[in-house]
Formats: structure tokens, C-alpha cells, sequence
């Protein structure tokens, strides 16, 4: 909407503005102007019946005749009386103010009409340029125009501008973290393999069993350097985006199924039974050896948090909006201030064992997300602690 078509709008509500006012102060004039000529009349017949009592009855049969103004026009111009001096019923300021009326709300209800095509016009050009926008598709830039909708515009944009100055430099940040990260981890196989290499070396070379309980305290750390080192490669590959999926209908029992075996000599060596039920058949859209190291996380952090003798426990359910999975323990539970902070990368609890580096979590709830799933944990009523995914139909 253009500057010069503002103003005609602006004209045009003026204008029938105008012509409603006239045609209404029109309709009131000649209202007023009737009983004026009603009250001369009527105060005409009074002097004329109080002079001559006997035409009374001549004057009643007079009025209800309806045309005694249609005569005696000559005596009465010969009086220097005129039309406009009687009470004469003329109609015709009435028509002319309702036509004027009329003319008006038409006039009004046009510009109205061409005043709301306008702004809806306009609403709509910056609304497909904000789905364009949410969309990941470069908006088009707007006519620029002098209207009511011009400082939201130009806020409109200023506000696309700084988010995509913010998305860039996030972008920017996040290749560099994950970078880094990438960075780190292979420059830690350099050392990794050297103290390999010489662990193996002296367990030739020695043969004292104090030596060996050193080398195998070596070798432990060993394992754990390595498992760092795989899990900030797999961090940055998340961080990039370059983490592939290969999402295809998997059933839940399978996936709980193959992650309780690949962790039955665990589970075993702590004493700790695994519980995975039948659930009849639900699948997820998910990749499969993905999801089943997620959930492997999961279990894994529930027999470390549980005593020998008790059990970890799996369940599902569906329903019209998502798949949920359920894994639980049996043991103390999460401390209270460790609620908030169980899914940020290297946060170890207070009840925290020393197995682990505290990566196996945040781990499982990235690979959960970027599948279109939640993950979030919370305290069992009647004691341990519970994992639940969702994984939403859509």
C-alpha cells in the first residue's frame, strides 16, 4: 500500500464521512423546519377561531381535507406571504437526505472494504515472509512503503537480520567446539597407544604380582582414556551435525531386548537381574544400533545405581501421540540437586560411582532428540529412579 493510495483512502472516508453528516444534518433541518410550519398553522387557526368562535368547524373540515394548501395561493401571495412562510408539506429535503445518507454508507462501505483488502494484503505478504523464514527459505525482501504496517515491517526485518546474525555466529561456534573436540580426541591416540604398547612391553619384561596389579590399574585407566575418546569423537560428530540415522520402523521389544544382552556379563558380574517383559508389538521410527546404545546407557546407569539382588525393570505403552519407554531401578533414586544437571556433558552426581566419566547420559539424550524423541528422569514415589523416552508419532 503505497503512500498515494493511502491518501485516496483517506479522501474517500472523508468523504462519505461528509456525506453522512450532510444528509443527516439535512433530515434534521427539515424536521425542524415542519414543525415550525406546523406551530405558524397552528396558531394561525387559533387567532382565527378566537376571533370568530362560529369557524371553528370550518377550519377542522378544513385541515382534514389534507389539500387546503393546494389553494388560495394567490390571495396569499397578494398578502406577501410565501410557500416557506406556511407550514407546507414538502418531501423533499427528506429524500434528499436519505439519498445522501445511502450515498454515503455506500461510499463508506466501499472504502471500508478497500481500506481492510489492503491491510489484509499487506498482513498476509508478512506472514508468508515470516513462514519463509521459519521455513529455512530466504524471504523475499517487501515493498517498502509508507503505511500503518511500516514500522512493523521494518522491526520485522530487523528482528530476521539479528536472528540470522545470531544462527550464524551459534553455527560458527558450534563448528568450533566440535572441531576442538574432534581435535582432542585424536590427539589423545598418540599417547594412548604408547603407554599400550609399553603396558605390554613390562607385562613381558615382569613378572612380580605387585607389577601386575600396577599394569592392570594402567590398563583400567587405559580403558578409560579410550572410552573418552571415542565418546568426544561421537560428541563431535553431534555437535556438527554430521551424526547419521538410518531411521526404519524397529520394534521396542528388540531394541531393550539386544541392549539387555549386550549387557548380561554386567549385569551378571554385579548381581543385578535384568527385567524386559513381553510388550506385544509397538515400533518406533529409529535407528536401531543408535537407540539401542542410548538405552544401553540408561540400563547401565540403573544397575550402577542398585544393589546386588535387586532388578532393573523396562516397560512401554502407546497411545495416540507417542511411544514411551520406561527403565527403572530399584535403588536410592537421584539426589535432589542432581535433578537438574543429570544430562550436561561430564557431570558426575554425588552418588556417582568412579566407574565412567559422566558423558553416557548427555550421550543418550542427544541421540534421543535428534530422533524426534524426549528423554528426562525423575524419582519413582516409592523409591528409585526412573528413565522415560518418548518417542512422539509425527
Amino acid at each position: 500500500m503505497s503512500k498515494n493510495s493511502n491518501g485516496k483512502t483517506a479522501v474517500l472516508f472523508l468523504l462519505s464521512a461528509g456525506l453522512i453528516l450532510a444528509a443527516a444534518a439535512t433530515y434534521l433541518l427539515s424536521f425542524y423546519y415542519r414543525q415550525v410550519c406546523f406551530q405558524i398553522l397552528g396558531g394561525f387557526c387559533q387567532r382565527m377561531i378566537e376571533k370568530n368562535p362560529d369557524s371553528r368547524q370550518v377550519v377542522l373540515e378544513l385541515l382534514k381535507t389534507q389539500d387546503f394548501h393546494t389553494a388560495g395561493e394567490a390571495i396569499l401571495s397578494d398578502f406577501g406571504y410565501r410557500p416557506s412562510n406556511l407550514g407546507i408539506r414538502d418531501t423533499t429535503a427528506f429524500w434528499v437526505a436519505v439519498i445522501l445518507f445511502f450515498a454515503g454508507g455506500i461510499l463508506f462501505f466501499f472504502s471500508y472494504r478497500y481500506w481492510r483488502g489492503k491491510s489484509e494484503a499487506r498482513i498476509q505478504a508478512l506472514t508468508e515472509y515470516l513462514e519463509k523464514i521459519n521455513t529455512g527459505r530466504q524471504g523475499l525482501l517487501l515493498e517498502s512503503s509508507e503505511d500503518a504496517f511500516s514500522k512493523l515491517q521494518d522491526e520485522i526485518y530487523k528482528t530476521v537480520t539479528a536472528l540470522y546474525q545470531t544462527k550464524e555466529e551459534a553455527l560458527t561456534a558450534r563448528n568450533n567446539f566440535a572441531e576442538n573436540l574432534s581435535n582432542i580426541a585424536h590427539q589423545l591416540k598418540t599417547p594412548i597407544t604408547s603407554i599400550s604398547l609399553s603396558v605390554q612391553m613390562a607385562r613381558e619384561c615382569l613378572g612380580t604380582d605387585k607389577i601386575h596389579a600396577n599394569l592392570r590399574e594402567i590398563e583400567r585407566q587405559l580403558n578409560r582414556l579410550l572410552h573418552l575418546e571415542e565418546a568426544l569423537l561421537l560428541l563431535s560428530r553431534i555437535d556438527a551435525g554430521t551424526l547419521v540415522f538410518d531411521r526404519k520402523p524397529t520394534d521396542v521389544f528388540t531394541i531393550l531386548s539386544l541392549a539387555s544382552d549386550n549387557l548380561y556379563e554386567l549385569f551378571l558380574e554385579k548381581g543385578v537381574l535384568m527385567d524386559v517383559p513381553e510388550m506385544g508389538e509397538i515400533s518406533v521410527n529409529v535407528d536401531l544400533d543408535w537407540t539401542m546404545e542410548a538405552v544401553m546407557n540408561l540400563m547401565k546407569n540403573c544397575m550402577e545405581a542398585t544393589g546386588s539382588g535387586t532388578a532393573v525393570h523396562c516397560s512401554c505403552e502407546k497411545n495416540p501421540l507417542y511411544v514411551q519407554i520406561q527403565i527403572w531401578d530399584e535403588g536410592e533414586g537421584f539426589a535432589k540437586e542432581d535433578l537438574p544437571h543429570l544430562f550436561e556433558r561430564f557431570y558426575r552426581g554425588e552418588r556417582a560411582k568412579n566407574t565412567g566419566i559422566g558423558i553416557g547420559l548427555s550421550l543418550s539424550k542427544a541421540i534421543i532428540e535428534m530422533q524426534d524423541g524426549i528423554l528426562h528422569a525423575y524419582n519413582l514415589p516409592n523409591g528409585g529412579a526412573c528413565y522415560e523416552i518418548r518417542f512422539y508419532s509425527h
